[in-house]
């Protein structure tokens, strides 16, 4: 059953004549698609008053006009930084009228504007800082040929429905990930779904749809490393590396196990430093 803030005149009149007709108010609610109580409701007023006309409430008058609500929508969206409070105090000194806060907050959900938290960065200890400066000097002097024998690889989860996941990855892989290496591995309709994917310097893209569920450890070697980064060392050699991002699941005892037996060397890589990690930026 569809809900209604209220009920227009003329379908208010609609209603009364099926009921004076000798309709049965349960028969009515379902014609037109209205609460059982509503319809009772209206009838019960109209043998009252007499009118079937909806009566305007004496709320409070709103501080602002359409015009004005478009002015404080326009100026959030001339500086996206700015806050509620200093909105108002533009509109202050623009109209000579002093709203609150809280109202200035109500215009703009009723714009689309919505106040959005800043992103914390990861924090980072003595020891972390300790451990990025160390690897950064070992790695300092090493070369192209170096690099390009290693396969940058992350996650990350998204929540979205199938037509919108199936355009997201097939827009992606006009740019950076070759069709043929696509992989969609969720039929359902509308969920969240983990992005697995591993890039090489040298062009080497691989992009895989995890099936919806919690990625863990033995799930990483069935989808991701034995199917995926399996074929990477096959093509590169013995000089191959493989980097993932120190998550739960890539320490396990099984992962390790899985890749002392197929031979695929890990990158050691310091904790908390997505930012030294290319494959953020793709």
């Amino acid at each position: 059953m569809s809900s209604r803030y209220h009920i227009e005149d003329f379908m208010r009149g609609r209603i009364i004549g099926k009921i004076e007709e000798g309709r049965k108010i349960t028969h009515v609610a379902r014609e037109f698609d209205i609460a059982h109580s509503v319809v009772l409701r209206l009838w019960k007023s109209f043998k009252t008053t007499g009118m079937c006309s909806r009566r305007h409430g004496g709320g409070r008058v709103r501080s602002t006009t359409p015009a004005e609500d478009r002015y404080i929508v326009l100026s959030a969206k001339r500086n996206r930084r700015t806050t509620a409070q200093q909105v108002a105090n533009q509109f202050l000194a623009a109209s000579g009228t002093q709203i609150s806060r809280k109202t200035v907050a109500r215009r703009l959900r009723g714009g689309g504007l919505y106040a959005l938290r800043p992103v914390v960065c990861v924090p980072l200890t003595r020891q972390h800082r300790t451990a990025r400066l160390q690897w950064c000097r070992e790695h300092h002097n090493w070369t192209e040929q170096d690099w390009a024998c290693i396969l940058f690889s992350d996650e990350s989860r998204f929540s979205l429905s199938s037509d919108c996941r199936r355009q997201l990855i097939w827009r992606e892989s006009g740019t950076a990930y070759r069709p043929e290496n696509i992989q969609e591995k969720d039929r359902y309709p509308t969920c969240s779904i983990m992005v697995w994917a591993g890039i090489m310097i040298n062009g080497h893209t691989r992009l895989h749809v995890v099936a919806n569920g919690t990625m863990t450890g033995q799930r990483y070697i069935d989808e991701v490393l034995l199917p995926h980064v399996r074929l990477f060392r096959g093509a590169v050699g013995d000089k191959f590396v493989f980097m993932d991002g120190n998550a739960t699941c890539h320490r396990t005892l099984a992962v390790q196990d899985c890749l002392d037996s197929e031979g695929i060397q890990r990158l050691v890589w310091p904790a908390r430093s997505p930012d030294l990690n290319p494959i953020e930026n793709v």
